[in-house]
């Protein structure tokens, strides 16, 4: 199957059909025993790639950065004061001169708008690191990691996201999860579910792939049976602090705790988050939730989030590898 994907972009992850999923997760896992033992091959020499971030993260810009040095390319970050992306250049200008220089293009940012007409006038791969609709390359690590975890196939594997759904992860991991036939459970306030249009896709996807969607609003209903448990921020980036008050009183029933994840009945359900996690006083807005609204945990608490049951880290390792996958295997 990796020839169907060489020279193609990756903006959501319906982009590409479950067999191009699965070729992909078995080439991170392929890249990553190569990483363990010394002996991978750089596939990417030659090639040059430029990262575009309007909005700043760790494990994005990292995981791209390494994986891309892993494989012998060449990597030029641009953040959003170092470029004139849609400022004293047209975002179709900009697309057309980065297309002539580099191999292919990453874009974090807001719009879903942009990384498409990105990839519409660039000619090269463009792969979407996060915006407001998607964030495929996270969902790629998760479907790494459930594998890695899970013990079973992951049509066989049922996961529980819990809190705001209305956003890019929980839009986003309903089409991974509905993409691979899995049981999936999401679980948020009527208000903050997926947008309706996106159920409705996924529920017709769902009678090819064999998925198990539910929407539910009670955590302990929700919960029961799932292999894992999977939260984020209540808080998205670029969301004004004002609905802190208003999310911590939709949400605060949906935190994860440790009665959360014993009411699944399994010994055995992980946790994952997909980072940074507000577990703790740790962390300059942990604190300021903490002054203004008395929590000292927020979507998930530090005795779950440091428990054997989290899985967070490897998932943020396995954004790499599937990273570099991704890149392998339309640009190699």
């Amino acid at each position: 199957m990796s020839f169907n994907l060489h020279n193609r972009s990756l903006l959501a992850l319906k982009d590409f059909a479950p067999d191009d999923i699965r070729f992909l997760l078995d080439l991170a896992a392929e890249l990553k025993r190569s990483k363990e033992v010394g002996n991978e091959l750089p596939r990417l020499k030659g090639k040059n790639i430029v990262l575009i971030f309007e909005k700043p993260s760790t494990r994005t810009r990292c995981a791209f950065e390494v994986a891309v040095h892993d494989q012998g390319g060449h990597v030029t970050y641009l953040d959003a004061a170092g470029s004139q992306l849609g400022h004293k250049e047209s975002l179709k200008d900009t697309a057309r001169v980065l297309g002539r220089y580099y191999d292919g293009i990453e874009y974090r940012g807001f719009h879903q708008s942009v990384v498409e007409e990105l990839a519409r006038f660039a000619k090269v791969p463009v792969w979407n690191g996060l915006t407001d609709e998607a964030h495929p390359t996270q969902i790629l690590a998760d479907l790494m990691t459930m594998q890695e975890f899970g013990e079973k196939p992951l049509h066989d594997l049922s996961f529980c996201y819990l809190g705001d759904a209305s956003f890019n992860m929980g839009s986003s991991l309903l089409v991974g999860g509905t993409q691979m036939g899995m049981d999936v459970r999401i679980c948020s306030p009527a208000a903050l579910q997926p947008p309706p249009e996106l159920v409705a896709q996924m529920r017709e996807l769902a009678r090819s792939t064999g998925a198990r969607i539910t929407l539910e609003t009670d955590p302990l209903k929700a919960v029961v049976g799932a292999d894992f448990l999977y939260t984020d921020v209540w808080v998205s980036m670029g969301e004004d602090e004002s609905v802190w008050q208003q999310r911590i009183k939709q949400l605060l029933p949906y935190q994860v705790t440790s009665t959360l994840m014993q009411a699944t009945g399994k010994p055995r359900t992980r946790f994952m988050h997909c980072l940074p996690a507000f577990h703790s006083l740790d962390t300059e807005v942990g604190r300021e939730v903490h002054a203004k609204y008395g929590l000292s945990e927020i979507e998930v608490t530090d005795e779950v989030f440091e428990s054997d049951a989290s899985i967070v880290f490897t998932q943020a390792e396995n954004r790499m590898h599937t990273i570099k996958a991704l890149l392998v295997a339309t640009l190699g």
